[in-house]
């Protein structure tokens, strides 16, 4: 396959449309204050304890409200304004990384106060999260719908690479609490970018949904239980998402038991991993289309990748294996969020992609004590458990074959103002 970083393509979306590229810019700072948070909030909780299982509860109160809330939150999605929605949630979000810094520098940061802390975020995030998905068509629309996820992605990669390696210098200079106060700074641009969108560029998404909330609810699962490319990759996803998603679990345990480092250690083996799904993400956001061959050989690459990742101990082996584990990770959920978006009707959006989320988070709980369980009993452990989950729902939806890919094609371009 040729590929340039070049190709109009690659960029179609920031092109092309001016809300999505205020989006994108608000997001560029933001999420490299949220990697910088989440880099900080897993090693304080180990500095704290010294516990990998302590690491896992942490991620388990912040993925805890998805499990209860997200399937609501997509329902919502699809009857309230987006962008109002999203103006709240980022402000509210932006008050918990306050409250991390002021908890930091007072010296009142115990493992109950910031595991709370989690918990309110995590219950922020299940109504953010499916409105941001949902958003992203108003923004951009059907047809270029793919280029905007891969981008996103590329995006979200980057400050990966960024953020963590930031985080690593500040926690082993001024600690924790700078990092918490620069997330909590970095909302102000996003919310900015938000507020100052024209709804009359919006691409139109159907009448909104009158039906009573739990009949939407309903009628969305129903919808992804009879469509079977939707069930197939949904599926999957649970699957990999419980035991193979969990670096922000495994990798600070990696970098200080396993390789013996400190915090600028784990800094740059998750930059390395960032790095590797920054590439991937490049990668999808230059193909003009979805493909089923991609996801399972993503899929397939990226439990391989994590087996290897079991077997080295140097920083070389690691960043390495690291670095092509990033590669394959957003390929296969690049590819996995665009197949269901664009396999459901415009008027679904927001409680398909409410799904999708809910699939990718709720299972967040459980593989977050799966992983802090396994990574107490040593890091490979848990890289090798993920690769070997990854490797077999490749096999699994290679089995299931055929299940039909959506093509992609939309109707003519309309932007209309919602009311």
């Amino acid at each position: 396959m040729k590929f340039s970083l070049f190709d109009a393509h690659v960029f179609a979306s920031l092109r092309r449309h001016r809300n999505y590229r205020l989006y994108f810019s608000g997001q560029l700072v933001s999420q490299i204050g949220t990697w910088l948070q989440n880099a900080a909030q897993a090693w304080l909780i180990l500095d704290l304890t010294h516990s990998a299982e302590a690491v896992g509860v942490l991620s388990f109160f912040l993925y805890l409200p998805y499990a209860i809330f997200g399937l609501l939150g997509g329902a919502l999605a699809d009857r309230w304004d987006r962008q109002r929605i999203m103006v709240i949630t980022q402000t509210l979000m932006a008050i918990c990384a306050a409250a991390l810094a002021l908890v930091a520098y007072l010296h009142v940061d115990s493992v109950v106060v910031i595991d709370g802390i989690a918990l309110v975020r995590g219950t922020i995030m299940a109504f953010n999260n499916p409105t941001r998905q949902a958003m992203m068509i108003q923004l951009v629309g059907r047809s270029e719908l793919p280029n905007a996820i891969a981008l996103n992605a590329s995006l979200n990669n980057a400050t990966r690479i960024v953020g963590p390696a930031i985080a690593g210098v500040l926690i082993a200079t001024v600690g924790v609490g700078a990092c918490f106060a620069l997330n909590a700074l970095s909302f102000v641009p996003v919310i900015f970018a938000l507020a100052i969108m024209r709804p009359a560029e919006f691409f139109a998404t159907g009448n909104r949904a009158r039906t009573p909330l739990l009949q939407s609810i309903r009628d969305g699962l129903a919808y992804a239980r009879r469509t079977k490319t939707v069930a197939v990759v949904l599926a999957m996803l649970f699957v990999v998402s419980t035991v193979s998603i969990n670096f922000n679990v495994v990798l600070p345990v990696l970098a200080r038991n396993t390789m013996h480092g400190g915090a600028q250690t784990y800094g740059f083996i998750a930059a390395m991993f960032g790095l590797g799904a920054f590439a991937g993400a490049i990668v999808a956001a230059s193909r003009k289309r979805v493909s089923r061959g991609l996801l399972l050989g993503a899929a397939a690459g990226f439990g391989a990748a994590q087996v290897i990742v079991a077997t080295q101990q140097s920083l070389l082996g690691v960043s390495l294996s690291l670095f092509a584990t990033g590669v394959c990770y957003t390929l296969y959920t690049a590819s996995s969020n665009t197949i269901v978006q664009l396999a459901v009707p415009a008027h679904m959006q927001g409680r398909i992609a409410g799904l999708y989320n809910y699939v990718f988070l709720s299972s967040g709980p459980l593989g977050s004590l799966l992983a802090g369980w396994l990574a107490e009993r040593g890091a490979p452990l848990a890289f090798l458990a993920g690769g070997i989950a990854a490797l077999g729902m490749a096999l699994f939806g290679f089995i299931l074959r055929p299940w039909p890919m959506p093509t992609g094609t939309v109707r003519p371009r309309r932007r209309v103002k919602l009311s």
